[in-house]
């Protein structure tokens, strides 16, 4: 991480502690007292603005404001206080034999009769903080229809409601929003009043962006309006903790006998709620609980920049490729040293949360984020990330799932694969087809034209029969008809200028279309 308070003393971008900085100019005994005074004074003027910005509204909203600002005052003492990398390579260990367990360990075990008491200790929270602007669409990503008209809400609506009719049961559905999810996500949750499933919101918290020369908040009001809209932020996953602390839900759910919670991204289509891994939480002796589980899977080439499970310290502890020092980013992509990477699928014990949230004793990595506002201003965001508490918990647990778990839908290249028939779908969970012959998923790569939800669905007339396809690469104006086939490799290419129509029923194995066919013969 960049030494952001003495880059600011030194009014230099180099590190001011090597030769050519600070430490020549500054005798060495006062350097520590002079780098903590400029701490302090940055803290000082931090403080003031933030009371400022409070000051702007008034009520309910600067009540909300000030708990939020407590946590963002939390996190910017600790950011003046870092001193380079977070991790120190030479310490880094992989993790005991027996803190990552094999799934089919686990599920070996099997299921107890009464299923139902195990789910009647859980929640299930999706985390609902992100736009779909990545894909084109205005409003929570969570909205977006997925797969025959429905969204990702709706999907885990079904899931939980299927498993709550199944065994008689009551697992709610709890959802944290972001200010930029919040309003919309309630409108639609009026359409869920009659289905089998309890839905509970809560926000997470609302942070300033901070100038990244004066390490102020660009933010000028509390309000939304206009320019001030870009001046706020929703902190990273990790902000979990704090937020469903302070909304009074957590200790609402413990008091209704809830122990344990499993968080996933709600466009991760794989992250159903496994009762194999339930009953192993909810079986342990007291004294040996389980508060943090961490699904992890194996790495593929894709997967390279997943964050992985490492031995530190004595702690398990999730390893983002930010804290990797440059020297050994290779190191960490490899696939034979970090075999596996997190999914973020987590199960969390809830009186663990409560506590640790007590004693003041969660404690994650700063993940630092540059940003460019539209007007050209430079700022940074702290966030912090779910996962990255694990180290924190007592008796943590990495299990190697299978690579089902994880199916996220982050470009419309990952939604052509859900929406075909690779996959099918049952009371809201997607499988692979059993007419698949082999488990992988295929690589899918849509180039530019496709980037946009409501441009790629008028590019298919139907979505292709993928059932035999190993890899797909799409570049350029082009556009299929109803009832294609896409067997092994195929790569189409139109070049600039011009566009291919592949027609309807066509048959593609292992082809390279490219060049201006507006016709292919198949």
């Amino acid at each position: 991480m960049a030494l952001y308070v003495e880059a600011l003393m030194s009014h230099s971008n180099e590190n001011p502690m090597d030769s050519t900085g600070l430490s020549n100019r500054v005798p060495n005994k006062g350097m520590a007292q002079f780098q903590e005074m400029m701490r302090q004074q940055l803290e000082s003027s931090m403080h003031t603005e933030l009371e400022k910005l409070l000051n702007t509204v008034t009520g309910a909203e600067k009540e909300v404001s000030k708990a939020d600002f407590e946590g963002f005052k939390n996190l910017f003492h600790r950011f003046l206080q870092v001193k380079g990398p977070s991790v120190e390579w030479v310490k880094i260990k992989r993790p005991p034999e027996d803190s990552i367990q094999p799934y089919d360990k686990i599920a070996a075990r099997g299921l107890p009769d009464n299923v139902a008491d195990s789910l009647n200790k859980l929640v299930v929270v999706k985390l609902n903080g992100g736009l779909g602007t990545s894909m084109g669409c205005k409003g929570p990503k969570s909205l977006i229809s997925v797969r025959n008209e429905n969204t990702f809400l709706d999907l885990t609506v079904q899931q939980i409601e299927h498993l709550n009719k199944t065994y008689n049961t009551d697992v709610p559905l709890v959802l944290m929003n972001s200010f930029n999810t919040d309003e919309d996500t309630k409108k639609i949750l009026q359409k869920y009043t009659h289905h089998r499933v309890k839905i509970h919101t809560f926000n997470q918290s609302r942070y300033p962006r901070i100038n990244k020369e004066s390490l102020l908040p660009v933010a000028t009001s509390l309000t939304m309006n206009g320019q001030n809209a870009e001046g706020w932020y929703p902190p990273g996953h990790g902000d979990i903790y704090a937020s469903f602390y302070n909304s009074g839900l957590l200790n609402q759910l413990i008091a209704q006998g809830k122990e344990y919670i499993f968080v996933s991204n709600i466009d991760n289509l794989g992250a159903t709620v496994d009762l194999n891994i339930l009953h192993h939480l909810v079986s342990q002796p007291n004294g040996k609980r389980c508060e943090f589980v961490m699904e992890v899977t194996d790495k593929t080439r894709a997967d390279v920049k997943g964050g992985t499970l490492i031995q530190y310290e004595g702690k398990l502890r999730l390893l983002e490729i930010a804290q990797v020092p440059k020297a050994h980013v290779d190191e960490f992509k490899s696939v034979s040293k970090f075999k596996i990477f997190n999914t973020n699928n987590l199960w969390i014990s809830l009186a663990a949360i409560k506590r640790l949230q007590e004693q003041k004793a969660m404690d994650m990595e700063i993940i630092v984020n540059p940003k460019t506002l539209d007007g050209g201003q430079n700022v940074i965001q702290l966030e912090t990330a779910v996962g990255a508490a694990i180290k924190c918990f007592d008796n943590a647990l990495g299990i190697n799932v299978p690579r089902s778990r994880f199916l996220p839908v982050k470009t419309t290249s990952d939604l052509l694969l859900v929406m075909s028939n690779l996959y099918s779908l049952e009371a809201g969970c997607l499988t692979m087809s059993p007419k698949r012959e082999f488990p992988t998923t295929p690589h899918v790569k849509l180039g530019s034209s496709f980037t946009k939800v409501q441009e790629y669905l008028t590019r298919f007339e139907s979505i292709p029969d993928m059932l035999e396809l190993d890899h797909l690469t799409v570049s350029g104006d082009v556009t299929f008809g109803k009832n294609v086939s896409l067997k092994g490799t195929v790569i189409i290419i139109a070049n600039h200028g011009d566009r291919i129509d592949i027609p309807a029923g066509s048959m593609l194995e292992n082809k390279i279309v490219s060049g201006n066919l507006r016709i292919l013969d198949h």
